[in-house]
């Protein structure tokens, strides 16, 4: 889950989810305590108050919008009062749907009054000498954004829209002094939010690790638009990134997001500066957190690429390309790693298997960037396992054999299989046992609201017999069995999860709205909108999920996984006989047992 979805206490709340808070750590016991062993955030930077995708935030600002406003108060840098003027000014609804404008607004203020407080001598100067690469580029990009008051550098005038271009404009040095004495106050107070965000997140962590519960990180693909200017030098001006045409998005998807020059890479051994740049991600990233959920490696290893400026993006990305997969192409060949008898003329630039071999030297080349992040990971005392990429539904050659050189899996969205195909990769039974396997994400619909589509529509008799085979071992009674599940979306909804237990996929993930039993939809992809990226846990959760499971409208894991050890057949079952009783008998409770 994504930190805005955290839950809200009513009494400390201003609008959308943070971890410190009292909403925020409850959940993180609550997690802990029906024996999930991690949590997967999302991407942590800051967001714009009209943009809340995390996808679309900085890669290394965290979000002040994620500020827990009582430990401010504990601190002294707030006033019991002013905690209390901004919860009573949460908008209505905020605790079921994050308001993103009013939080930002509202912590905003909370750090204009804290700054005014602020006795950090040491503290402060410490911090801003540790993470002076990136934090002073950001601290005077927020500056630029109050002093021309545009949030888009892109209407800023020069000099100071090219200040970290690749060719900074005459007398680029002398202006950032400049900026940095004229704004000595709003980077102080830029410099103390973050200093209070990071010292937050180290907080939670040591809550997390005091409950035995992992913290995953998420490496966003996209480099947005405001570190399109700081790190603008890196890039190669005539693409961007986007999604290829694919089953869950036949148009693709125009990002617009940067794409690292090619040019400058370097190698492992004299690494350019765009792989330093990925190091220096990946490095604080995992200094932070305890794995690393990769997101879209695609873009790390082979992008699909699209011109810009063209009046119809969805019609660009759909003309778009493979960066190191297109020898023929006028604009990419020099870049290009796949030789043209590799390609297969007959398919599509987007197809998984328009390259049809490559040699190990290639498939080193494709994985420069990726390897970045094994060796941070590496360097930080994990192993590979430890990243977990998400490859959808579409996995190109290139990919594949990367993953491979690390024996990484895939995701399988169970709910997205295909019934009529016996070798759909979102089929459970496909799964590698080094996958994740899951039956949403937070692009698809909530499994609970799914299901009653399939009733709706027709479909859910194929699905229960196709459940009862990986779930009944008796063939006798799957029949049986299929019919009463298909009479039932919650039925369907539970046999679903439960499906996640049976393996060969020994990783599972399931997306809070999928566990709390949630109907509301969190995300859907390609859309702007009040209701996307704002789906909240409900606040009464402790209270409402246990009751839910018990009445089969949410996930009942101790359910779910007596039905998994019984799906293994009886032999397994036997053995485990004791386990499956208490699995049984157990109540649907938060406890660790």
């Amino acid at each position: 889950m994504h930190d805005l979805s955290l839950p809200g206490d009513p009494a400390d709340d201003v609008g959308r989810g943070a971890p410190l808070s009292r909403g925020g750590t409850a959940f993180l016991q609550f997690a802990a305590g029906l024996g999930f062993h991690g949590l997967q955030i999302g991407p942590q930077g800051e967001t714009s108050p009209g943009d809340p995708s995390p996808y679309d935030s900085t890669l290394f600002s965290r979000s002040t919008a994620s500020l827990a406003l009582g430990p401010l108060v504990e601190e002294g840098l707030l006033d019991e009062a002013d905690l209390a003027g901004l919860v009573a000014g949460r908008p209505p609804g905020a605790l079921a749907r994050a308001d993103h404008a009013y939080a930002h607004a509202a912590t905003g203020g909370a750090l204009d009054r804290a700054w005014e407080r602020a006795t950090m001598e040491k503290r402060l100067p410490e911090f801003a000498a540790r993470h002076a690469g990136w934090l002073e580029r950001d601290a005077v990009q927020r500056a630029l954004e109050e002093e021309h008051g545009e949030p888009d550098w892109r209407r800023w005038p020069e000099p100071d829209r090219s200040l970290f271009s690749r060719r900074p404009p005459l007398g680029a040095r002398e202006r950032l002094a400049a900026l940095r004495a004229k704004h000595a106050g709003r980077i102080g107070r830029f410099q103390l939010g973050q200093l209070l965000a990071h010292e937050q997140h180290r907080a939670v962590r040591a809550l997390a690790r005091s409950l035995d519960l992992a913290l995953s990180g998420d490496l966003q693909i996209g480099i947005a638009l405001r570190d399109l200017w700081s790190y603008g030098a890196l890039l190669a001006s005539d693409w961007l990134m986007g999604a290829p045409p694919s089953r869950t998005n036949p148009e693709g998807q125009p990002w617009g997001y940067g794409v690292l020059d090619p040019d400058l890479y370097g190698d492992r051994a004299s690494p350019g500066p765009a792989l330093a740049f990925v190091r220096a991600r990946a490095a604080k990233l995992l200094e932070e957190v305890d794995g690393l959920r990769v997101d879209h490696p695609h873009g790390l290893i082979d992008p699909w690429v699209y011109a810009p400026g063209d009046p119809d993006p969805r019609a660009a990305v759909r003309r778009g390309t493979r960066l190191f997969s297109s020898p023929g192409h006028p604009g990419l060949s020099r870049w290009a790693i796949a030789r043209p008898e590799q390609i297969d003329p007959e398919q599509p630039p987007h197809a998984d298997g328009r390259v049809r071999e490559l040699g190990a030297e290639q498939v080193e080349r494709y994985a420069l960037l990726f390897d970045a992040l094994v060796d941070a990971v590496r360097a930080a005392g994990r192993g590979p396992e430890e990243i977990v990429p998400e490859v959808l539904s579409t996995q190109p050659y290139p990919v594949c054999r990367v993953l491979e050189r690390h024996g990484l899996g895939r995701f399988r969205v169970t709910q997205k299989a295909s019934l009529r195909d016996p070798d759909d990769v979102y089929r459970s039974e496909n799964a590698c046992p080094q996958d994740w396997i899951m039956v949403g994400t937070h692009d698809t619909e909530p499994i609970w609201r799914v299901a009653e589509r399939w009733v709706a529509e027709g479909e859910a008799p194929g699905r229960a017999a196709y459940l009862a085979s990986r779930l009944v071992p008796d063939p006798a009674r799957r029949g049986e069995w299929a019919r009463r599940a298909s009479a039932s979306a919650p039925a369907l909804a539970r046999a679903q999860l439960a499906d996640l237990f049976v393996g060969p996929a020994r990783n599972v993930m399931v997306f809070f709205a999928d566990l709390l039993g949630l109907r509301e939809v969190y995300n859907r992809p390609g859309t702007v909108g009040p209701g996307n990226w704002s789906l909240r846990v409900p606040a009464d959760f402790a209270e409402a999920w246990p009751r839910a499971a018990r009445e089969g409208r949410a996930l009942d894991l101790p359910a779910a996984l007596a039905t998994a050890f019984r799906a293994r057949g009886p032999e397994f079952a036997n053995a485990h006989s004791a386990l499956i009783a208490a699995l049984d008998g157990g109540e649907p409770t938060s406890t660790s047992t």
